[in-house]
Parts: C-alpha cells; sequence; structure tokens
C-alpha cells in the first residue's frame, strides 16, 4: 500500500514528521473534570463527593476542563465548547449531566443523548450531534428514580422521563474544519425538531484552562473585544504560550465576558478574588444578571450570545472562526474577490480558503471541501465490498475512538502536596490513594474509555484501542503504547500505572500483544515494518514482565496473582484488595494471562532476531518461561508440588 492516498495520509505525514503541527488542534476537551480523583483533595479520597456536578458551574478546575462538543488544543490552553440554555433549565447547559458512582444503580452513568458522527485522525473534520430537550432538564427526577431503583433494576435513563416527547428538542449539530493547522472554520446548525416554535440560546464560548490561580505560574492571559468586521463580533485572545488567535462570530452577537475563577462566595461564602466569576453566564441569562458580565468586556472567558427562535421543522446556522489570522478592519462586501489581497488576514489566508471576514458560500465550501477529504480517507480504510451501512457503522465507529481522544494532566507530587495559593491538602492524603506514585507527571492527549464516564486512562484499555487507531493513524497508536512506558509513567519498579483511581492497581499485561498487532497493522497500511518502535517497546517491555514475575509470583511457581484482572471488577469480592479470609489469591486469569505475555514477548522476539542474532537467546527465554507456566497450571498440585 502507498505511503501517502489522500489529503487526509498527507496531513498525517506532514504531521508525523513535524512540518506541519495538524494535530494540534482536536477533540481534546474532556466532557466531564468534575468528580475525578485529580480534582480531588479530600481526607478520604471521596472524589465524586468532593466535587459534584452542582459545583463544576462555580468552580475552577485544576487539572482540566470540560464542555459539550469542545475542542482544546494539545496542552489545553484555550478550550471552546458550546453553551446552551432552553429559556427553562435551571443551569446553563455548559456541559454534560450524569450520576456519580454513588447515586447510579449501576454506577457512574451520563444521562444525555449525544453522537460523535463523524471525525478525521488529524481532526480536519469534526462532526457532533447534541439532542437538548426544550422542556426543563429532569436532573432532579433522574437523581431520585435511579436511587430508588436497585442493581437488579433497569437503569432510568432519560429517554425514560419523556422529555422528549412529541420530538420537542432540539438537534444541535457541530462540525469543525481546518483551513489550517491553526485556522478552525465552525458551523453549529440548530433543528426545532417540535411541533412548536421554540427559542433557544446558544452561547459558542471560548475560554483559558486556569493556570495562574495556584500560586506556581502568576502569568495570565487575556480575552478582549477585537476589531469589528462587518457583520461579526471578534475577540482577541492572548496566551502567553501561544501569541494571538482570534475567534470571529457571524452575525455579531452579544459578547459576554468574565473570569475562569471560582465563585467563592455561592461555594464557601467568603469573599471572591474578583468581581467576575467563572459561573457569570447562568447567572446574566437564567437570574437576569447584567453585572455578572464584565462590562469592559475583557477576561479569561468570553461567550457569544445568540438568541435563535425557530418554528416547527425550521433550522438556523451559526458560522464562527478560531484562527491565528488577524483579522481585516473595514472591509465591506465589495471588495471580497478571491485572489485581491485587501488586508493582512487575506494576504496570510492560503489559496481557496476564505478571508476572515467571510462567512457566505466559500465557509461553507470549505467545509463541504473537508467533509469530501474525509469521505476520501475512509474509502481507502474501508473494505470496498461492505454494504453502505456497514461502511458508515465502521467510520462511526472510528469517529468516536478519534472524539475520544483527550488532553490529561495529572502531577502526583504536586496533587498530592496541594498549591501555594490554596489551603494545605489533608496529610491523610499521603497514606491515602496513589501515594507511592509520586514520579508520575502526565501532560499528553491519551484515548479514554469515555470522556464523561472513564475520562481517565486505563492501561489495558489504552492498548485495545490501539487495535483499531492502527488502521486509521498508526503514528499514534504507536505513541500512545510507547507513552505509558516512559519513565514519567512506568513506575521505577516496572509497573505500569492502572488507572487514576488506584495506579497500583494491576490490569491484564497486553501492552506486548497491543504492540505486535500494532506493528503488523501497521506494516499492512503502510507496507513498511517500523522496527525501531518494536524494539523500542520490547526493551521497555521487559522491565514489566520482570516485575510481573518478581511482584506477581510470591512463591515461584508460575502461578500468578494480580488483582484487577481479567474479570475485571466483576467478583463477590475486590481482588484488588486483601482477602477478607487472609491468605492470597492466586489466579487462573493471572496466570493464562502470562502465559500469553510469555508468547507474545516470544514473537517480538523472533521477529527482532530477522536483523539481530542477540534476540534469538531472549525468544528462547521467553519459550522457557511459557513452557512453565504450561506446566504449572496442568500439574499444581499433583505430586506435592
Amino acid at each position: 500500500m502507498p505511503r501517502i492516498r489522500s489529503n487526509e495520509d498527507r496531513r498525517l505525514e506532514e504531521d508525523h514528521l513535524r512540518k506541519k503541527y495538524w494535530t494540534r488542534w482536536g477533540p481534546y476537551l474532556s466532557e466531564r473534570q468534575w468528580g475525578t480523583v485529580r480534582e480531588d483533595y479530600s481526607p478520604g479520597g471521596t472524589a465524586w463527593e468532593f466535587f459534584p456536578h452542582d459545583h463544576a458551574r462555580s468552580r475552577a478546575y485544576r487539572w482540566g476542563e470540560d464542555g459539550i462538543a469542545g475542542i482544546s488544543d494539545r496542552h489545553q490552553m484555550i478550550c471552546f465548547a458550546l453553551a446552551l440554555w432552553n429559556g427553562k433549565d435551571p443551569i446553563l447547559k455548559e456541559r454534560l449531566f450524569g450520576l456519580t458512582g454513588n447515586e447510579g444503580n449501576h454506577g457512574e452513568d451520563v444521562k444525555e443523548c449525544y453522537f460523535y458522527l463523524d471525525a478525521t485522525p488529524t481532526h480536519s473534520y469534526l462532526k457532533y450531534l447534541y439532542k437538548y430537550p426544550q422542556a426543563e432538564f429532569p436532573y432532579a427526577q433522574l437523581v431520585a428514580e435511579n436511587q430508588r431503583r436497585g442493581r437488579g433494576q433497569p437503569e432510568y435513563e432519560l429517554l425514560d422521563t419523556g422529555v422528549f416527547a412529541e420530538n420537542r428538542y432540539f438537534d444541535v449539530f457541530v462540525e469543525y474544519a481546518k483551513a489550517d493547522v491553526e485556522d478552525i472554520l465552525i458551523r453549529v446548525t440548530v433543528f426545532n425538531r417540535a411541533p412548536q416554535a421554540a427559542e433557544l440560546h446558544l452561547l459558542p464560548t471560548v475560554w483559558f484552562r486556569n493556570t495562574w490561580s495556584w500560586g506556581r505560574d502568576s502569568r495570565r492571559p487575556s480575552a478582549r473585544r477585537g476589531t469589528s468586521l462587518p457583520g461579526c463580533a471578534t475577540v482577541e485572545l492572548e496566551h502567553f504560550q501561544y501569541g494571538k488567535r482570534w475567534l470571529i462570530a457571524a452575525g455579531n452577537p452579544a459578547l459576554l465576558f468574565t473570569e475562569n475563577e471560582t465563585n467563592r462566595e455561592r461555594l464557601s461564602g467568603v469573599s471572591n478574588r474578583g468581581r467576575f466569576v467563572k459561573d457569570a453566564f447562568h447567572d446574566y441569562l437564567i437570574h437576569g444578571r447584567a453585572e455578572a458580565v464584565n462590562p469592559a468586556q475583557e477576561g479569561t472567558k468570553v461567550g457569544a450570545h445568540y438568541r435563535l427562535r425557530l418554528e416547527p421543522g425550521q433550522w438556523q446556522t451559526v458560522k464562527l472562526r478560531l484562527t491565528e489570522i488577524s483579522p481585516l478592519a473595514g472591509i465591506g462586501p465589495e471588495s471580497l474577490m478571491r485572489g485581491t489581497i485587501t488586508g493582512p488576514g487575506h494576504a496570510q489566508s492560503a489559496e481557496g480558503v476564505p478571508g476572515t471576514e467571510e462567512f457566505g458560500a466559500s465557509f461553507d465550501a470549505l467545509v463541504t471541501k473537508c467533509k469530501a477529504e474525509a469521505d476520501e480517507f475512509y474509502a481507502s480504510r474501508t473494505p470496498r465490498q461492505l454494504s453502505e451501512d456497514a461502511k458508515n457503522v465502521i467510520r462511526q465507529a472510528f469517529a468516536g475512538m478519534l472524539w475520544s481522544k483527550q488532553f490529561y494532566h495529572l502531577d502526583v507530587r504536586k496533587w498530592l502536596e496541594g498549591d501555594p495559593a490554596e489551603p494545605p491538602p489533608p496529610p491523610e492524603r499521603w497514606k491515602g490513594r496513589n501515594k507511592d506514585w509520586t514520579h508520575l507527571y502526565n501532560d499528553d492527549i491519551i484515548s479514554m474509555p469515555d470522556k464523561w464516564e472513564y475520562p481517565w486512562y486505563a492501561a489495558w484499555d489504552l492498548a485495545f484501542h490501539c487495535i483499531p487507531l492502527a488502521i486509521v493513524d498508526p503514528d499514534f497508536a504507536k505513541e500512545q503504547l510507547i507513552l505509558l512506558l516512559r519513565e514519567w509513567y512506568m513506575h521505577p519498579n516496572g509497573q505500569l500505572p492502572a488507572y487514576e483511581w488506584a495506579f497500583g492497581d494491576v490490569n491484564p499485561p497486553v501492552h506486548a500483544w497491543a504492540a505486535w498487532r500494532v506493528y503488523k497493522i501497521d506494516r499492512r497500511v503502510r507496507g513498511v515494518a517500523d522496527r525501531a518502535f518494536l524494539e523500542k517497546v520490547f526493551h521497555k517491555l521487559l522491565l514489566n514482565f520482570t516485575w510481573w514475575v518478581n511482584r506477581k509470583d510470591p512463591e515461584g511457581m508460575n502461578i500468578f496473582q494480580g488483582g484487577f484482572l481479567g474479570l475485571d471488577n466483576i467478583g463477590v469480592f475486590d481482588r484488588s484488595a486483601p482477602l477478607p479470609t487472609g491468605g492470597r489469591l492466586e489466579q487462573s486469569d493471572g496466570t493464562s494471562w502470562m502465559g500469553m505475555y510469555c508468547l507474545n514477548m516470544l514473537a517480538i522476539a523472533l521477529e527482532l532476531a530477522k536483523e539481530d542474532t542477540a534476540y534469538e537467546d531472549v525468544a528462547s527465554k521467553f519459550f522457557e518461561h511459557f513452557v512453565y507456566i504450561a506446566h504449572a497450571m496442568n500439574d499444581i498440585g499433583r505430586g506435592g508440588s
């Protein structure tokens, strides 16, 4: 297969070779930052209760951000997402709602209707659908009914409440199309599916992650109203890491400004550090408090307020642009001839790319072009003999995988110590969760199991994700596997981090299997074997294999224990905790996984031995170890063994 086949393949190649940074911006915004371990500073590790959904609109996050249909840069300094209000909800809808692990009758569960419709690996084209009820969102009803139900009953879902009856809801489609690496066109299309007219307040919002309130870096980014364009509202963003960016909103919406700062007065009854706080847009819209937003039109969080009234079946489109191209000033529609340089925006935009003030046919044409290039890319990745329906299923499945990339940030030592500008965390934390993982520093884009229910990586989930990801983006799949083996992830003793609830828990050792599969998929997709990747992974996995042998086979009998293994958390008791009767649990699944681990390492060693005979002895070692494990599984307990 040729190395480059489509425009999307070219972008992937440019990104991999660092010629153009196509993946700097993507769907990296979490869908739930509240209720996570990294935002938990409680003495007993009660993450759900320490930072509940009710606090999320008012409290600045320490380690990341969340939002609906959102994007961010890969270090999440600048974020963009939607906020909505139907005129009836008690809360401005800025994030997805769901039940905590203690509220749901089957654990944590998002209670919204949304869909990842399309995505390319470089995020040159993204499409998302959110279904927003026109009646008041049933927050209390969802909590109460799910708490009433037992584990043997089904979950009570949003659809069960009747809030979508008679199609009384909005379909909100969000599309992103990249004109260039730092030039993103945004199109939001809202349909009224109801039999009656309905009004929607739509607030596309751009904001900075709060990095300045913790006493470690006082540099503060800024957003202010920018140069006016005909029929547009402009926000000038300036960040010390990226310089200037602009958000340009067609239709000249009202701009609302505030700060991404905690509303301490609401949460704890103490004075706020400043006049403007994170939940200002909620107070402005729902409580009519005009004084909640900054009249000077500057801050660290900005919303473009569109008030849409839609007749039955009607749709309206809102268009925005997040760009590094300086907007044009004083340009009338008569001077918008393509190819004529009328200002800095035109001078910097590429051929075929609309000027910064153009939101008409040329804007739509570029979005259509990005969609067509996504079609071209997936045609090269999907078996031709499949039906159109099957092809759509595969494509949307890939969209779900690509939308589930997330910026994940945590420095365990700083998390345990606390921040200089905040009260010291309880000292009990040094004897609690993740106390032995102070080396761990995460600041990366990682594939998540689910950006709401599980907005944290899990070692074996991530390994499984890399198999399908390798079909569309082999480099990203390889980077993910290597990432967890790096010294700021892997424990000095060789253990891989399991997940933030307990990095020291044990996930099944599937990393070698995933690396071997990704290697073969990459070779098939590109026609070239990446032996350097395979060798790099193999050497780090030797450390992890040794950890398993030394730590999880206490009697040296090739029978392994592990805790959270193949049965996951399904069991009569918690296998990660000490047994209630004392002793230890020697597990058939743990031993089976280790047999598989031996075979995977054997396969990799044999492949590497084709070009380096030094690996032959290593291969025979893994074959020998597999034989020992097989013998132990067949003969343990016989003859006094």
